[in-house]
């Protein structure tokens, strides 16, 4: 068996109206997607996506005519297209897929099958005064979610702390609340600076009293010595990793026991090193729950590996009323991935279980990468 074919399609959802994401200085008209499908010299195809591909294009051609099965020598394949170019781990995400396919097993079962679920936390993305943050949150808990993010401005502890508050006296102690301050990176051309490790520290105080689950992201990403010191004396665990892009990089984050909740997401990094990175932070006693805040590719994807290698308590679902729907996250799926009554479930078919809906992939395609044998094509 060996790769002939595969096809990179982008696409593009205008948003009407636009999406206001809390770490996004200017709200969002386009959701922006990549559907990669990898087909085989007989027939079988693998389903990937969850990010960009940019610039991965010319080098497309140095998995043709490989053997698909081969995943490690295909993730240091990948390895070294990671130092060139875009992030390629899409590329990964479909031939998970398609090994799935070919062996006719889900692809948690793959990853150690320790379960196929994850009660899901719902992932709020626009910041919204307290009342509007504390009536979504209730509303949550009344549909089944056991547990829900926050966006706040940490730059506004007058607000941010109150609105953690004002959600917390709506749900009551049952319900799991994360916080996130958005810290640790910076969309293209934001050039806000972060809070510092004394500013840090008082959220972490305030927020121990509300009994919040974690704080996540509570500094930039590159302030070892600041999370260290933070997660010293802090009384939630702290979380982050999300955007690692390297196994080097979250290894070393586990390794330095930097965090108590560990977040690379298997769309950015890649599933097979993913897997190992989940392994290590459990056997520490740390939690392994992934960043999910891509598309329903990258959902699905970061579902099968948290579900198989027993991470949790929580995966991130990513919701908010205020426009990010599952429908219009998912817009390239013949159906949204849900949660029903708050709990993810990991389609128990072969490979990732992505259904694509063709019509929606071709309407909102706006350009279309082929690679074979006889070279790249781009229409």
């Amino acid at each position: 068996m060996r790769i002939a074919r595969i096809v990179v399609d982008r696409l593009e959802l205008a948003l009407d109206p636009p999406f206001a994401a809390s770490w996004d200085p200017v709200p969002r008209r386009w959701l922006r997607a990549t559907v990669v499908r990898i087909e085989t010299d007989d027939g079988i195809v693998g389903v990937g996506g969850g990010d960009t591909l940019h610039g991965v294009e010319p080098y497309l051609q140095l998995l043709v005519g490989t053997d698909p099965l081969r995943i490690e020598q295909q993730v240091r394949r990948l390895e070294t297209i990671d130092l060139h170019a875009g992030r390629p781990w899409p590329l990964e995400l479909a031939l998970w897929d398609l090994i799935g396919t070919v062996h006719r097993q889900p692809v948690w079962r793959l990853m150690g099958g320790v379960r196929d679920r994850v009660d899901a936390y719902a992932s709020l993305g626009a910041r919204r005064d307290a009342d509007e943050v504390a009536s979504t949150a209730r509303d949550l808990r009344d549909r089944g979610f056991r547990a829900c993010k926050l966006r706040v401005d940490a730059h506004r502890p007058d607000v941010a702390i109150p609105t953690v508050q004002a959600v917390r006296d709506a749900v009551g102690p049952a319900m799991a609340v994360m916080v996130d301050l958005n810290q640790a990176w910076r969309v293209a051309g934001d050039t806000t600076r972060a809070i510092d490790l004394a500013a840090a520290r008082r959220f972490a105080d305030a927020f121990a009293e509300l009994e919040v689950t974690w704080l996540e992201e509570p500094l930039p990403a590159g302030d070892h010595a600041g999370l260290a010191a933070l997660r010293s004396t802090s009384r939630v665990r702290i979380a982050g990793g999300e955007l690692t892009r390297t196994f080097d990089e979250a290894l070393a984050d586990v390794l330095a026991d930097r965090y108590d909740v560990h977040q690379p997401d298997v769309a950015l990094s890649g599933i097979w090193r993913g897997r190992t990175i989940a392994e290590l932070a459990l056997r520490r006693g740390r939690w392994y729950t992934p960043h999910t805040w891509t598309d329903g590719i990258g959902l699905l994807a970061n579902l099968h590996v948290c579900a198989g290698a027993g991470g949790g308590p929580f995966l991130e679902f990513p919701y908010d009323p205020a426009g990010w729907t599952p429908r219009r996250r998912d817009f390239m799926l013949a159906a949204p991935v849900e949660a029903d009554d708050g709990v993810l479930i990991a389609p128990d078919v072969p490979g990732l279980g992505i259904t694509l809906d063709d019509d929606a992939v071709a309407r909102t395609r706006v350009a279309r990468i082929v690679a074979t044998a006889r070279g790249v094509e781009r229409t």
